[in-house]
C-alpha cells in the first residue's frame, strides 16, 4: 500500500509539474476588456473552446465521424514570383494555407507544410492532401498572416523554414510572437485592432473573432486569436483565420473599407453541438460573406486535415447548396482545393457599400478557379 500510495502521489506532482510548465503566460500586459491579466477573452460571447472532460468524452466516445480517404491525388503549382499592380492572384496551399499576390507583394496565411497538425511527428491528424505548392516553389513571401496557437494554424516548422529563407513581416496577435521567439523566429504580436504597416498605403489591421487558442490544452488562451483585414490599393483582403460565426465582428471589419476578398472558414463544423461557437459552417461564412460586404470570398480550412466528423467534401458541397438558397454566383465563393488558382477581379465601381449587403448577380465580378 505505501508503495502504490507513493507512486500515485508521484504521478500527482508529475501531473502537476508538467501543468505548471506549459501553462505559462504567454503575454504580459495590462487588463482590457478582453485580457484578464491571465487570459484572453471574447467580450460578451460564450467561453468558446471552454467544453469540458464529459463533453469532450461524449463527443469522442459517441461520433460516428465520416470515412476520408487516405490521400487525395494533388497536381501542385509553381506560382509567378509577383503579380504587380492591382491584379490578385490566390493559390490554395490547403486548409488554412493560401499565397495572395497583388500589389507586388507575396501574402502568406497561416503556413503549414507539415505532414501532420501535430505537437509531434508521429501522431496527431494527418495530411491527406499535399501540399498546392511544393515549399521550394513558393516564391519569395513579404508578409506572413499567423491567426493563432492551434497546431493546423502554427505550424513553427514551416514558419522557422519560411524565416530562414526570405525573413518576412510576421503578423500575428498578441502572445503568439514569445513562442516564435523561444524557436529564432521574430514577429510583431499586436492586439485587436492594432495596425502594422507594410509600406505607403497598405497595412494590416488585427481583428477580433470568435475562436480561442491552446498549444497544450491547459494553456488555454494564454495567447490572443484573431483575424485579419490587409487595407490594400483597390479593396482589403480579409482573412478570418479560424472562427465561429459573428455577425457584429464582421461587421466592425467591414468598416475599414470594401473587402475586395474575403477568406473563410468552410469546414470543420459537425457536430454542431460541439463545434457551432468555434467553427463556421458553410451557411454561416455566405452570411459572413454578406456581413463582410466582399465582392469575393474563398472558402478555406476544409478537406486537409479530418479534424471533425463531416466527410471530406461536405464543405464544397453544402457551400454550394446554401449558395444556391441565396441566390448567389458560384464563381463568388468558391471552395478552393489544394493546387487551385483563381484570379480575383477589381472590386466593380460604386462597391464602397455597407456590411451585410450582397452585390447583386448582375453587378458580381466574373471570377473562377483555374488549375
Amino acid at each position: 500500500m505505501l508503495i502504490v500510495a507513493a507512486i500515485l502521489l508521484g504521478l500527482l506532482v508529475l501531473f502537476i509539474a508538467v501543468r505548471v510548465s506549459l501553462d505559462k503566460p504567454a503575454y504580459v500586459g495590462p487588463v482590457s476588456d478582453h485580457f484578464d491579466g491571465e487570459r484572453f477573452f471574447l467580450p460578451g460571447a460564450p467561453n468558446v473552446g471552454d467544453k469540458g472532460v464529459g463533453e469532450l468524452l461524449r463527443w469522442r466516445i459517441g461520433r460516428t465521424p465520416a470515412v476520408w480517404p487516405a490521400s487525395v491525388p494533388v497536381t501542385p503549382v509553381v506560382p509567378a514570383a509577383r503579380v504587380d499592380g492591382e491584379a490578385m492572384v490566390v493559390t490554395m496551399v490547403g486548409h488554412a494555407s493560401v499565397l495572395v499576390q497583388t500589389q507586388g507583394l507575396n501574402i502568406l496565411t497561416d503556413p503549414l507544410w507539415s505532414a501532420r497538425a501535430s505537437p509531434v511527428a508521429w501522431a496527431g491528424p494527418q495530411r491527406v492532401r499535399a501540399p498546392g505548392v511544393r515549399f521550394e516553389d513558393l516564391p519569395r513571401i513579404d508578409l506572413v498572416l499567423v491567426s493563432h496557437g492551434h497546431y493546423d494554424h502554427l505550424d513553427l516548422p514551416t514558419l522557422k523554414r519560411l524565416w530562414a529563407r526570405d525573413r518576412p513581416l510576421i503578423v500575428t496577435p498578441l502572445g503568439n510572437g514569445t513562442l516564435l521567439a523561444a524557436h529564432g523566429v521574430t514577429a510583431l504580436a499586436r492586439d485587436w485592432g492594432e495596425r502594422v504597416v507594410v509600406r505607403d498605403g497598405i497595412e494590416v489591421i488585427v481583428e477580433p473573432v470568435q475562436h480561442w487558442s491552446s498549444r497544450w490544452g491547459v494553456d488555454r488562451n494564454r495567447a490572443l486569436w484573431g483575424g485579419f483585414t490587409v487595407v490594400l490599393p483597390g479593396g482589403n483582403l480579409y482573412f478570418a483565420g479560424d472562427c465561429g460565426y459573428n455577425a457584429a465582428l464582421f461587421r466592425a471589419a467591414a468598416r475599414h473599407g470594401p473587402v475586395r476578398l474575403a477568406l473563410l472558414p468552410v469546414g470543420a463544423y459537425e457536430p454542431r453541438w460541439f463545434m457551432a461557437e468555434q467553427h463556421m459552417n458553410p451557411a454561416e461564412a455566405v452570411a459572413a460573406m454578406a456581413d463582410l460586404g466582399a465582392a469575393t470570398a474563398v472558402g478555406i480550412h476544409w478537406g486537409t486535415f479530418q479534424l471533425t466528423d463531416e466527410a471530406i467534401d461536405a464543405p464544397r458541397a453544402d457551400l454550394a447548396a446554401a449558395l444556391a438558397d441565396g441566390a448567389i454566383a458560384a464563381e463568388r465563393f468558391p471552395a478552393l482545393a489544394a493546387g487551385d488558382v483563381m484570379t480575383i477581379a477589381a472590386l466593380p465601381t460604386g462597391s464602397e457599400r455597407p456590411a451585410g449587403q450582397l452585390l447583386p448577380r448582375a453587378a458580381a465580378p466574373q471570377a473562377g478557379p483555374t488549375r
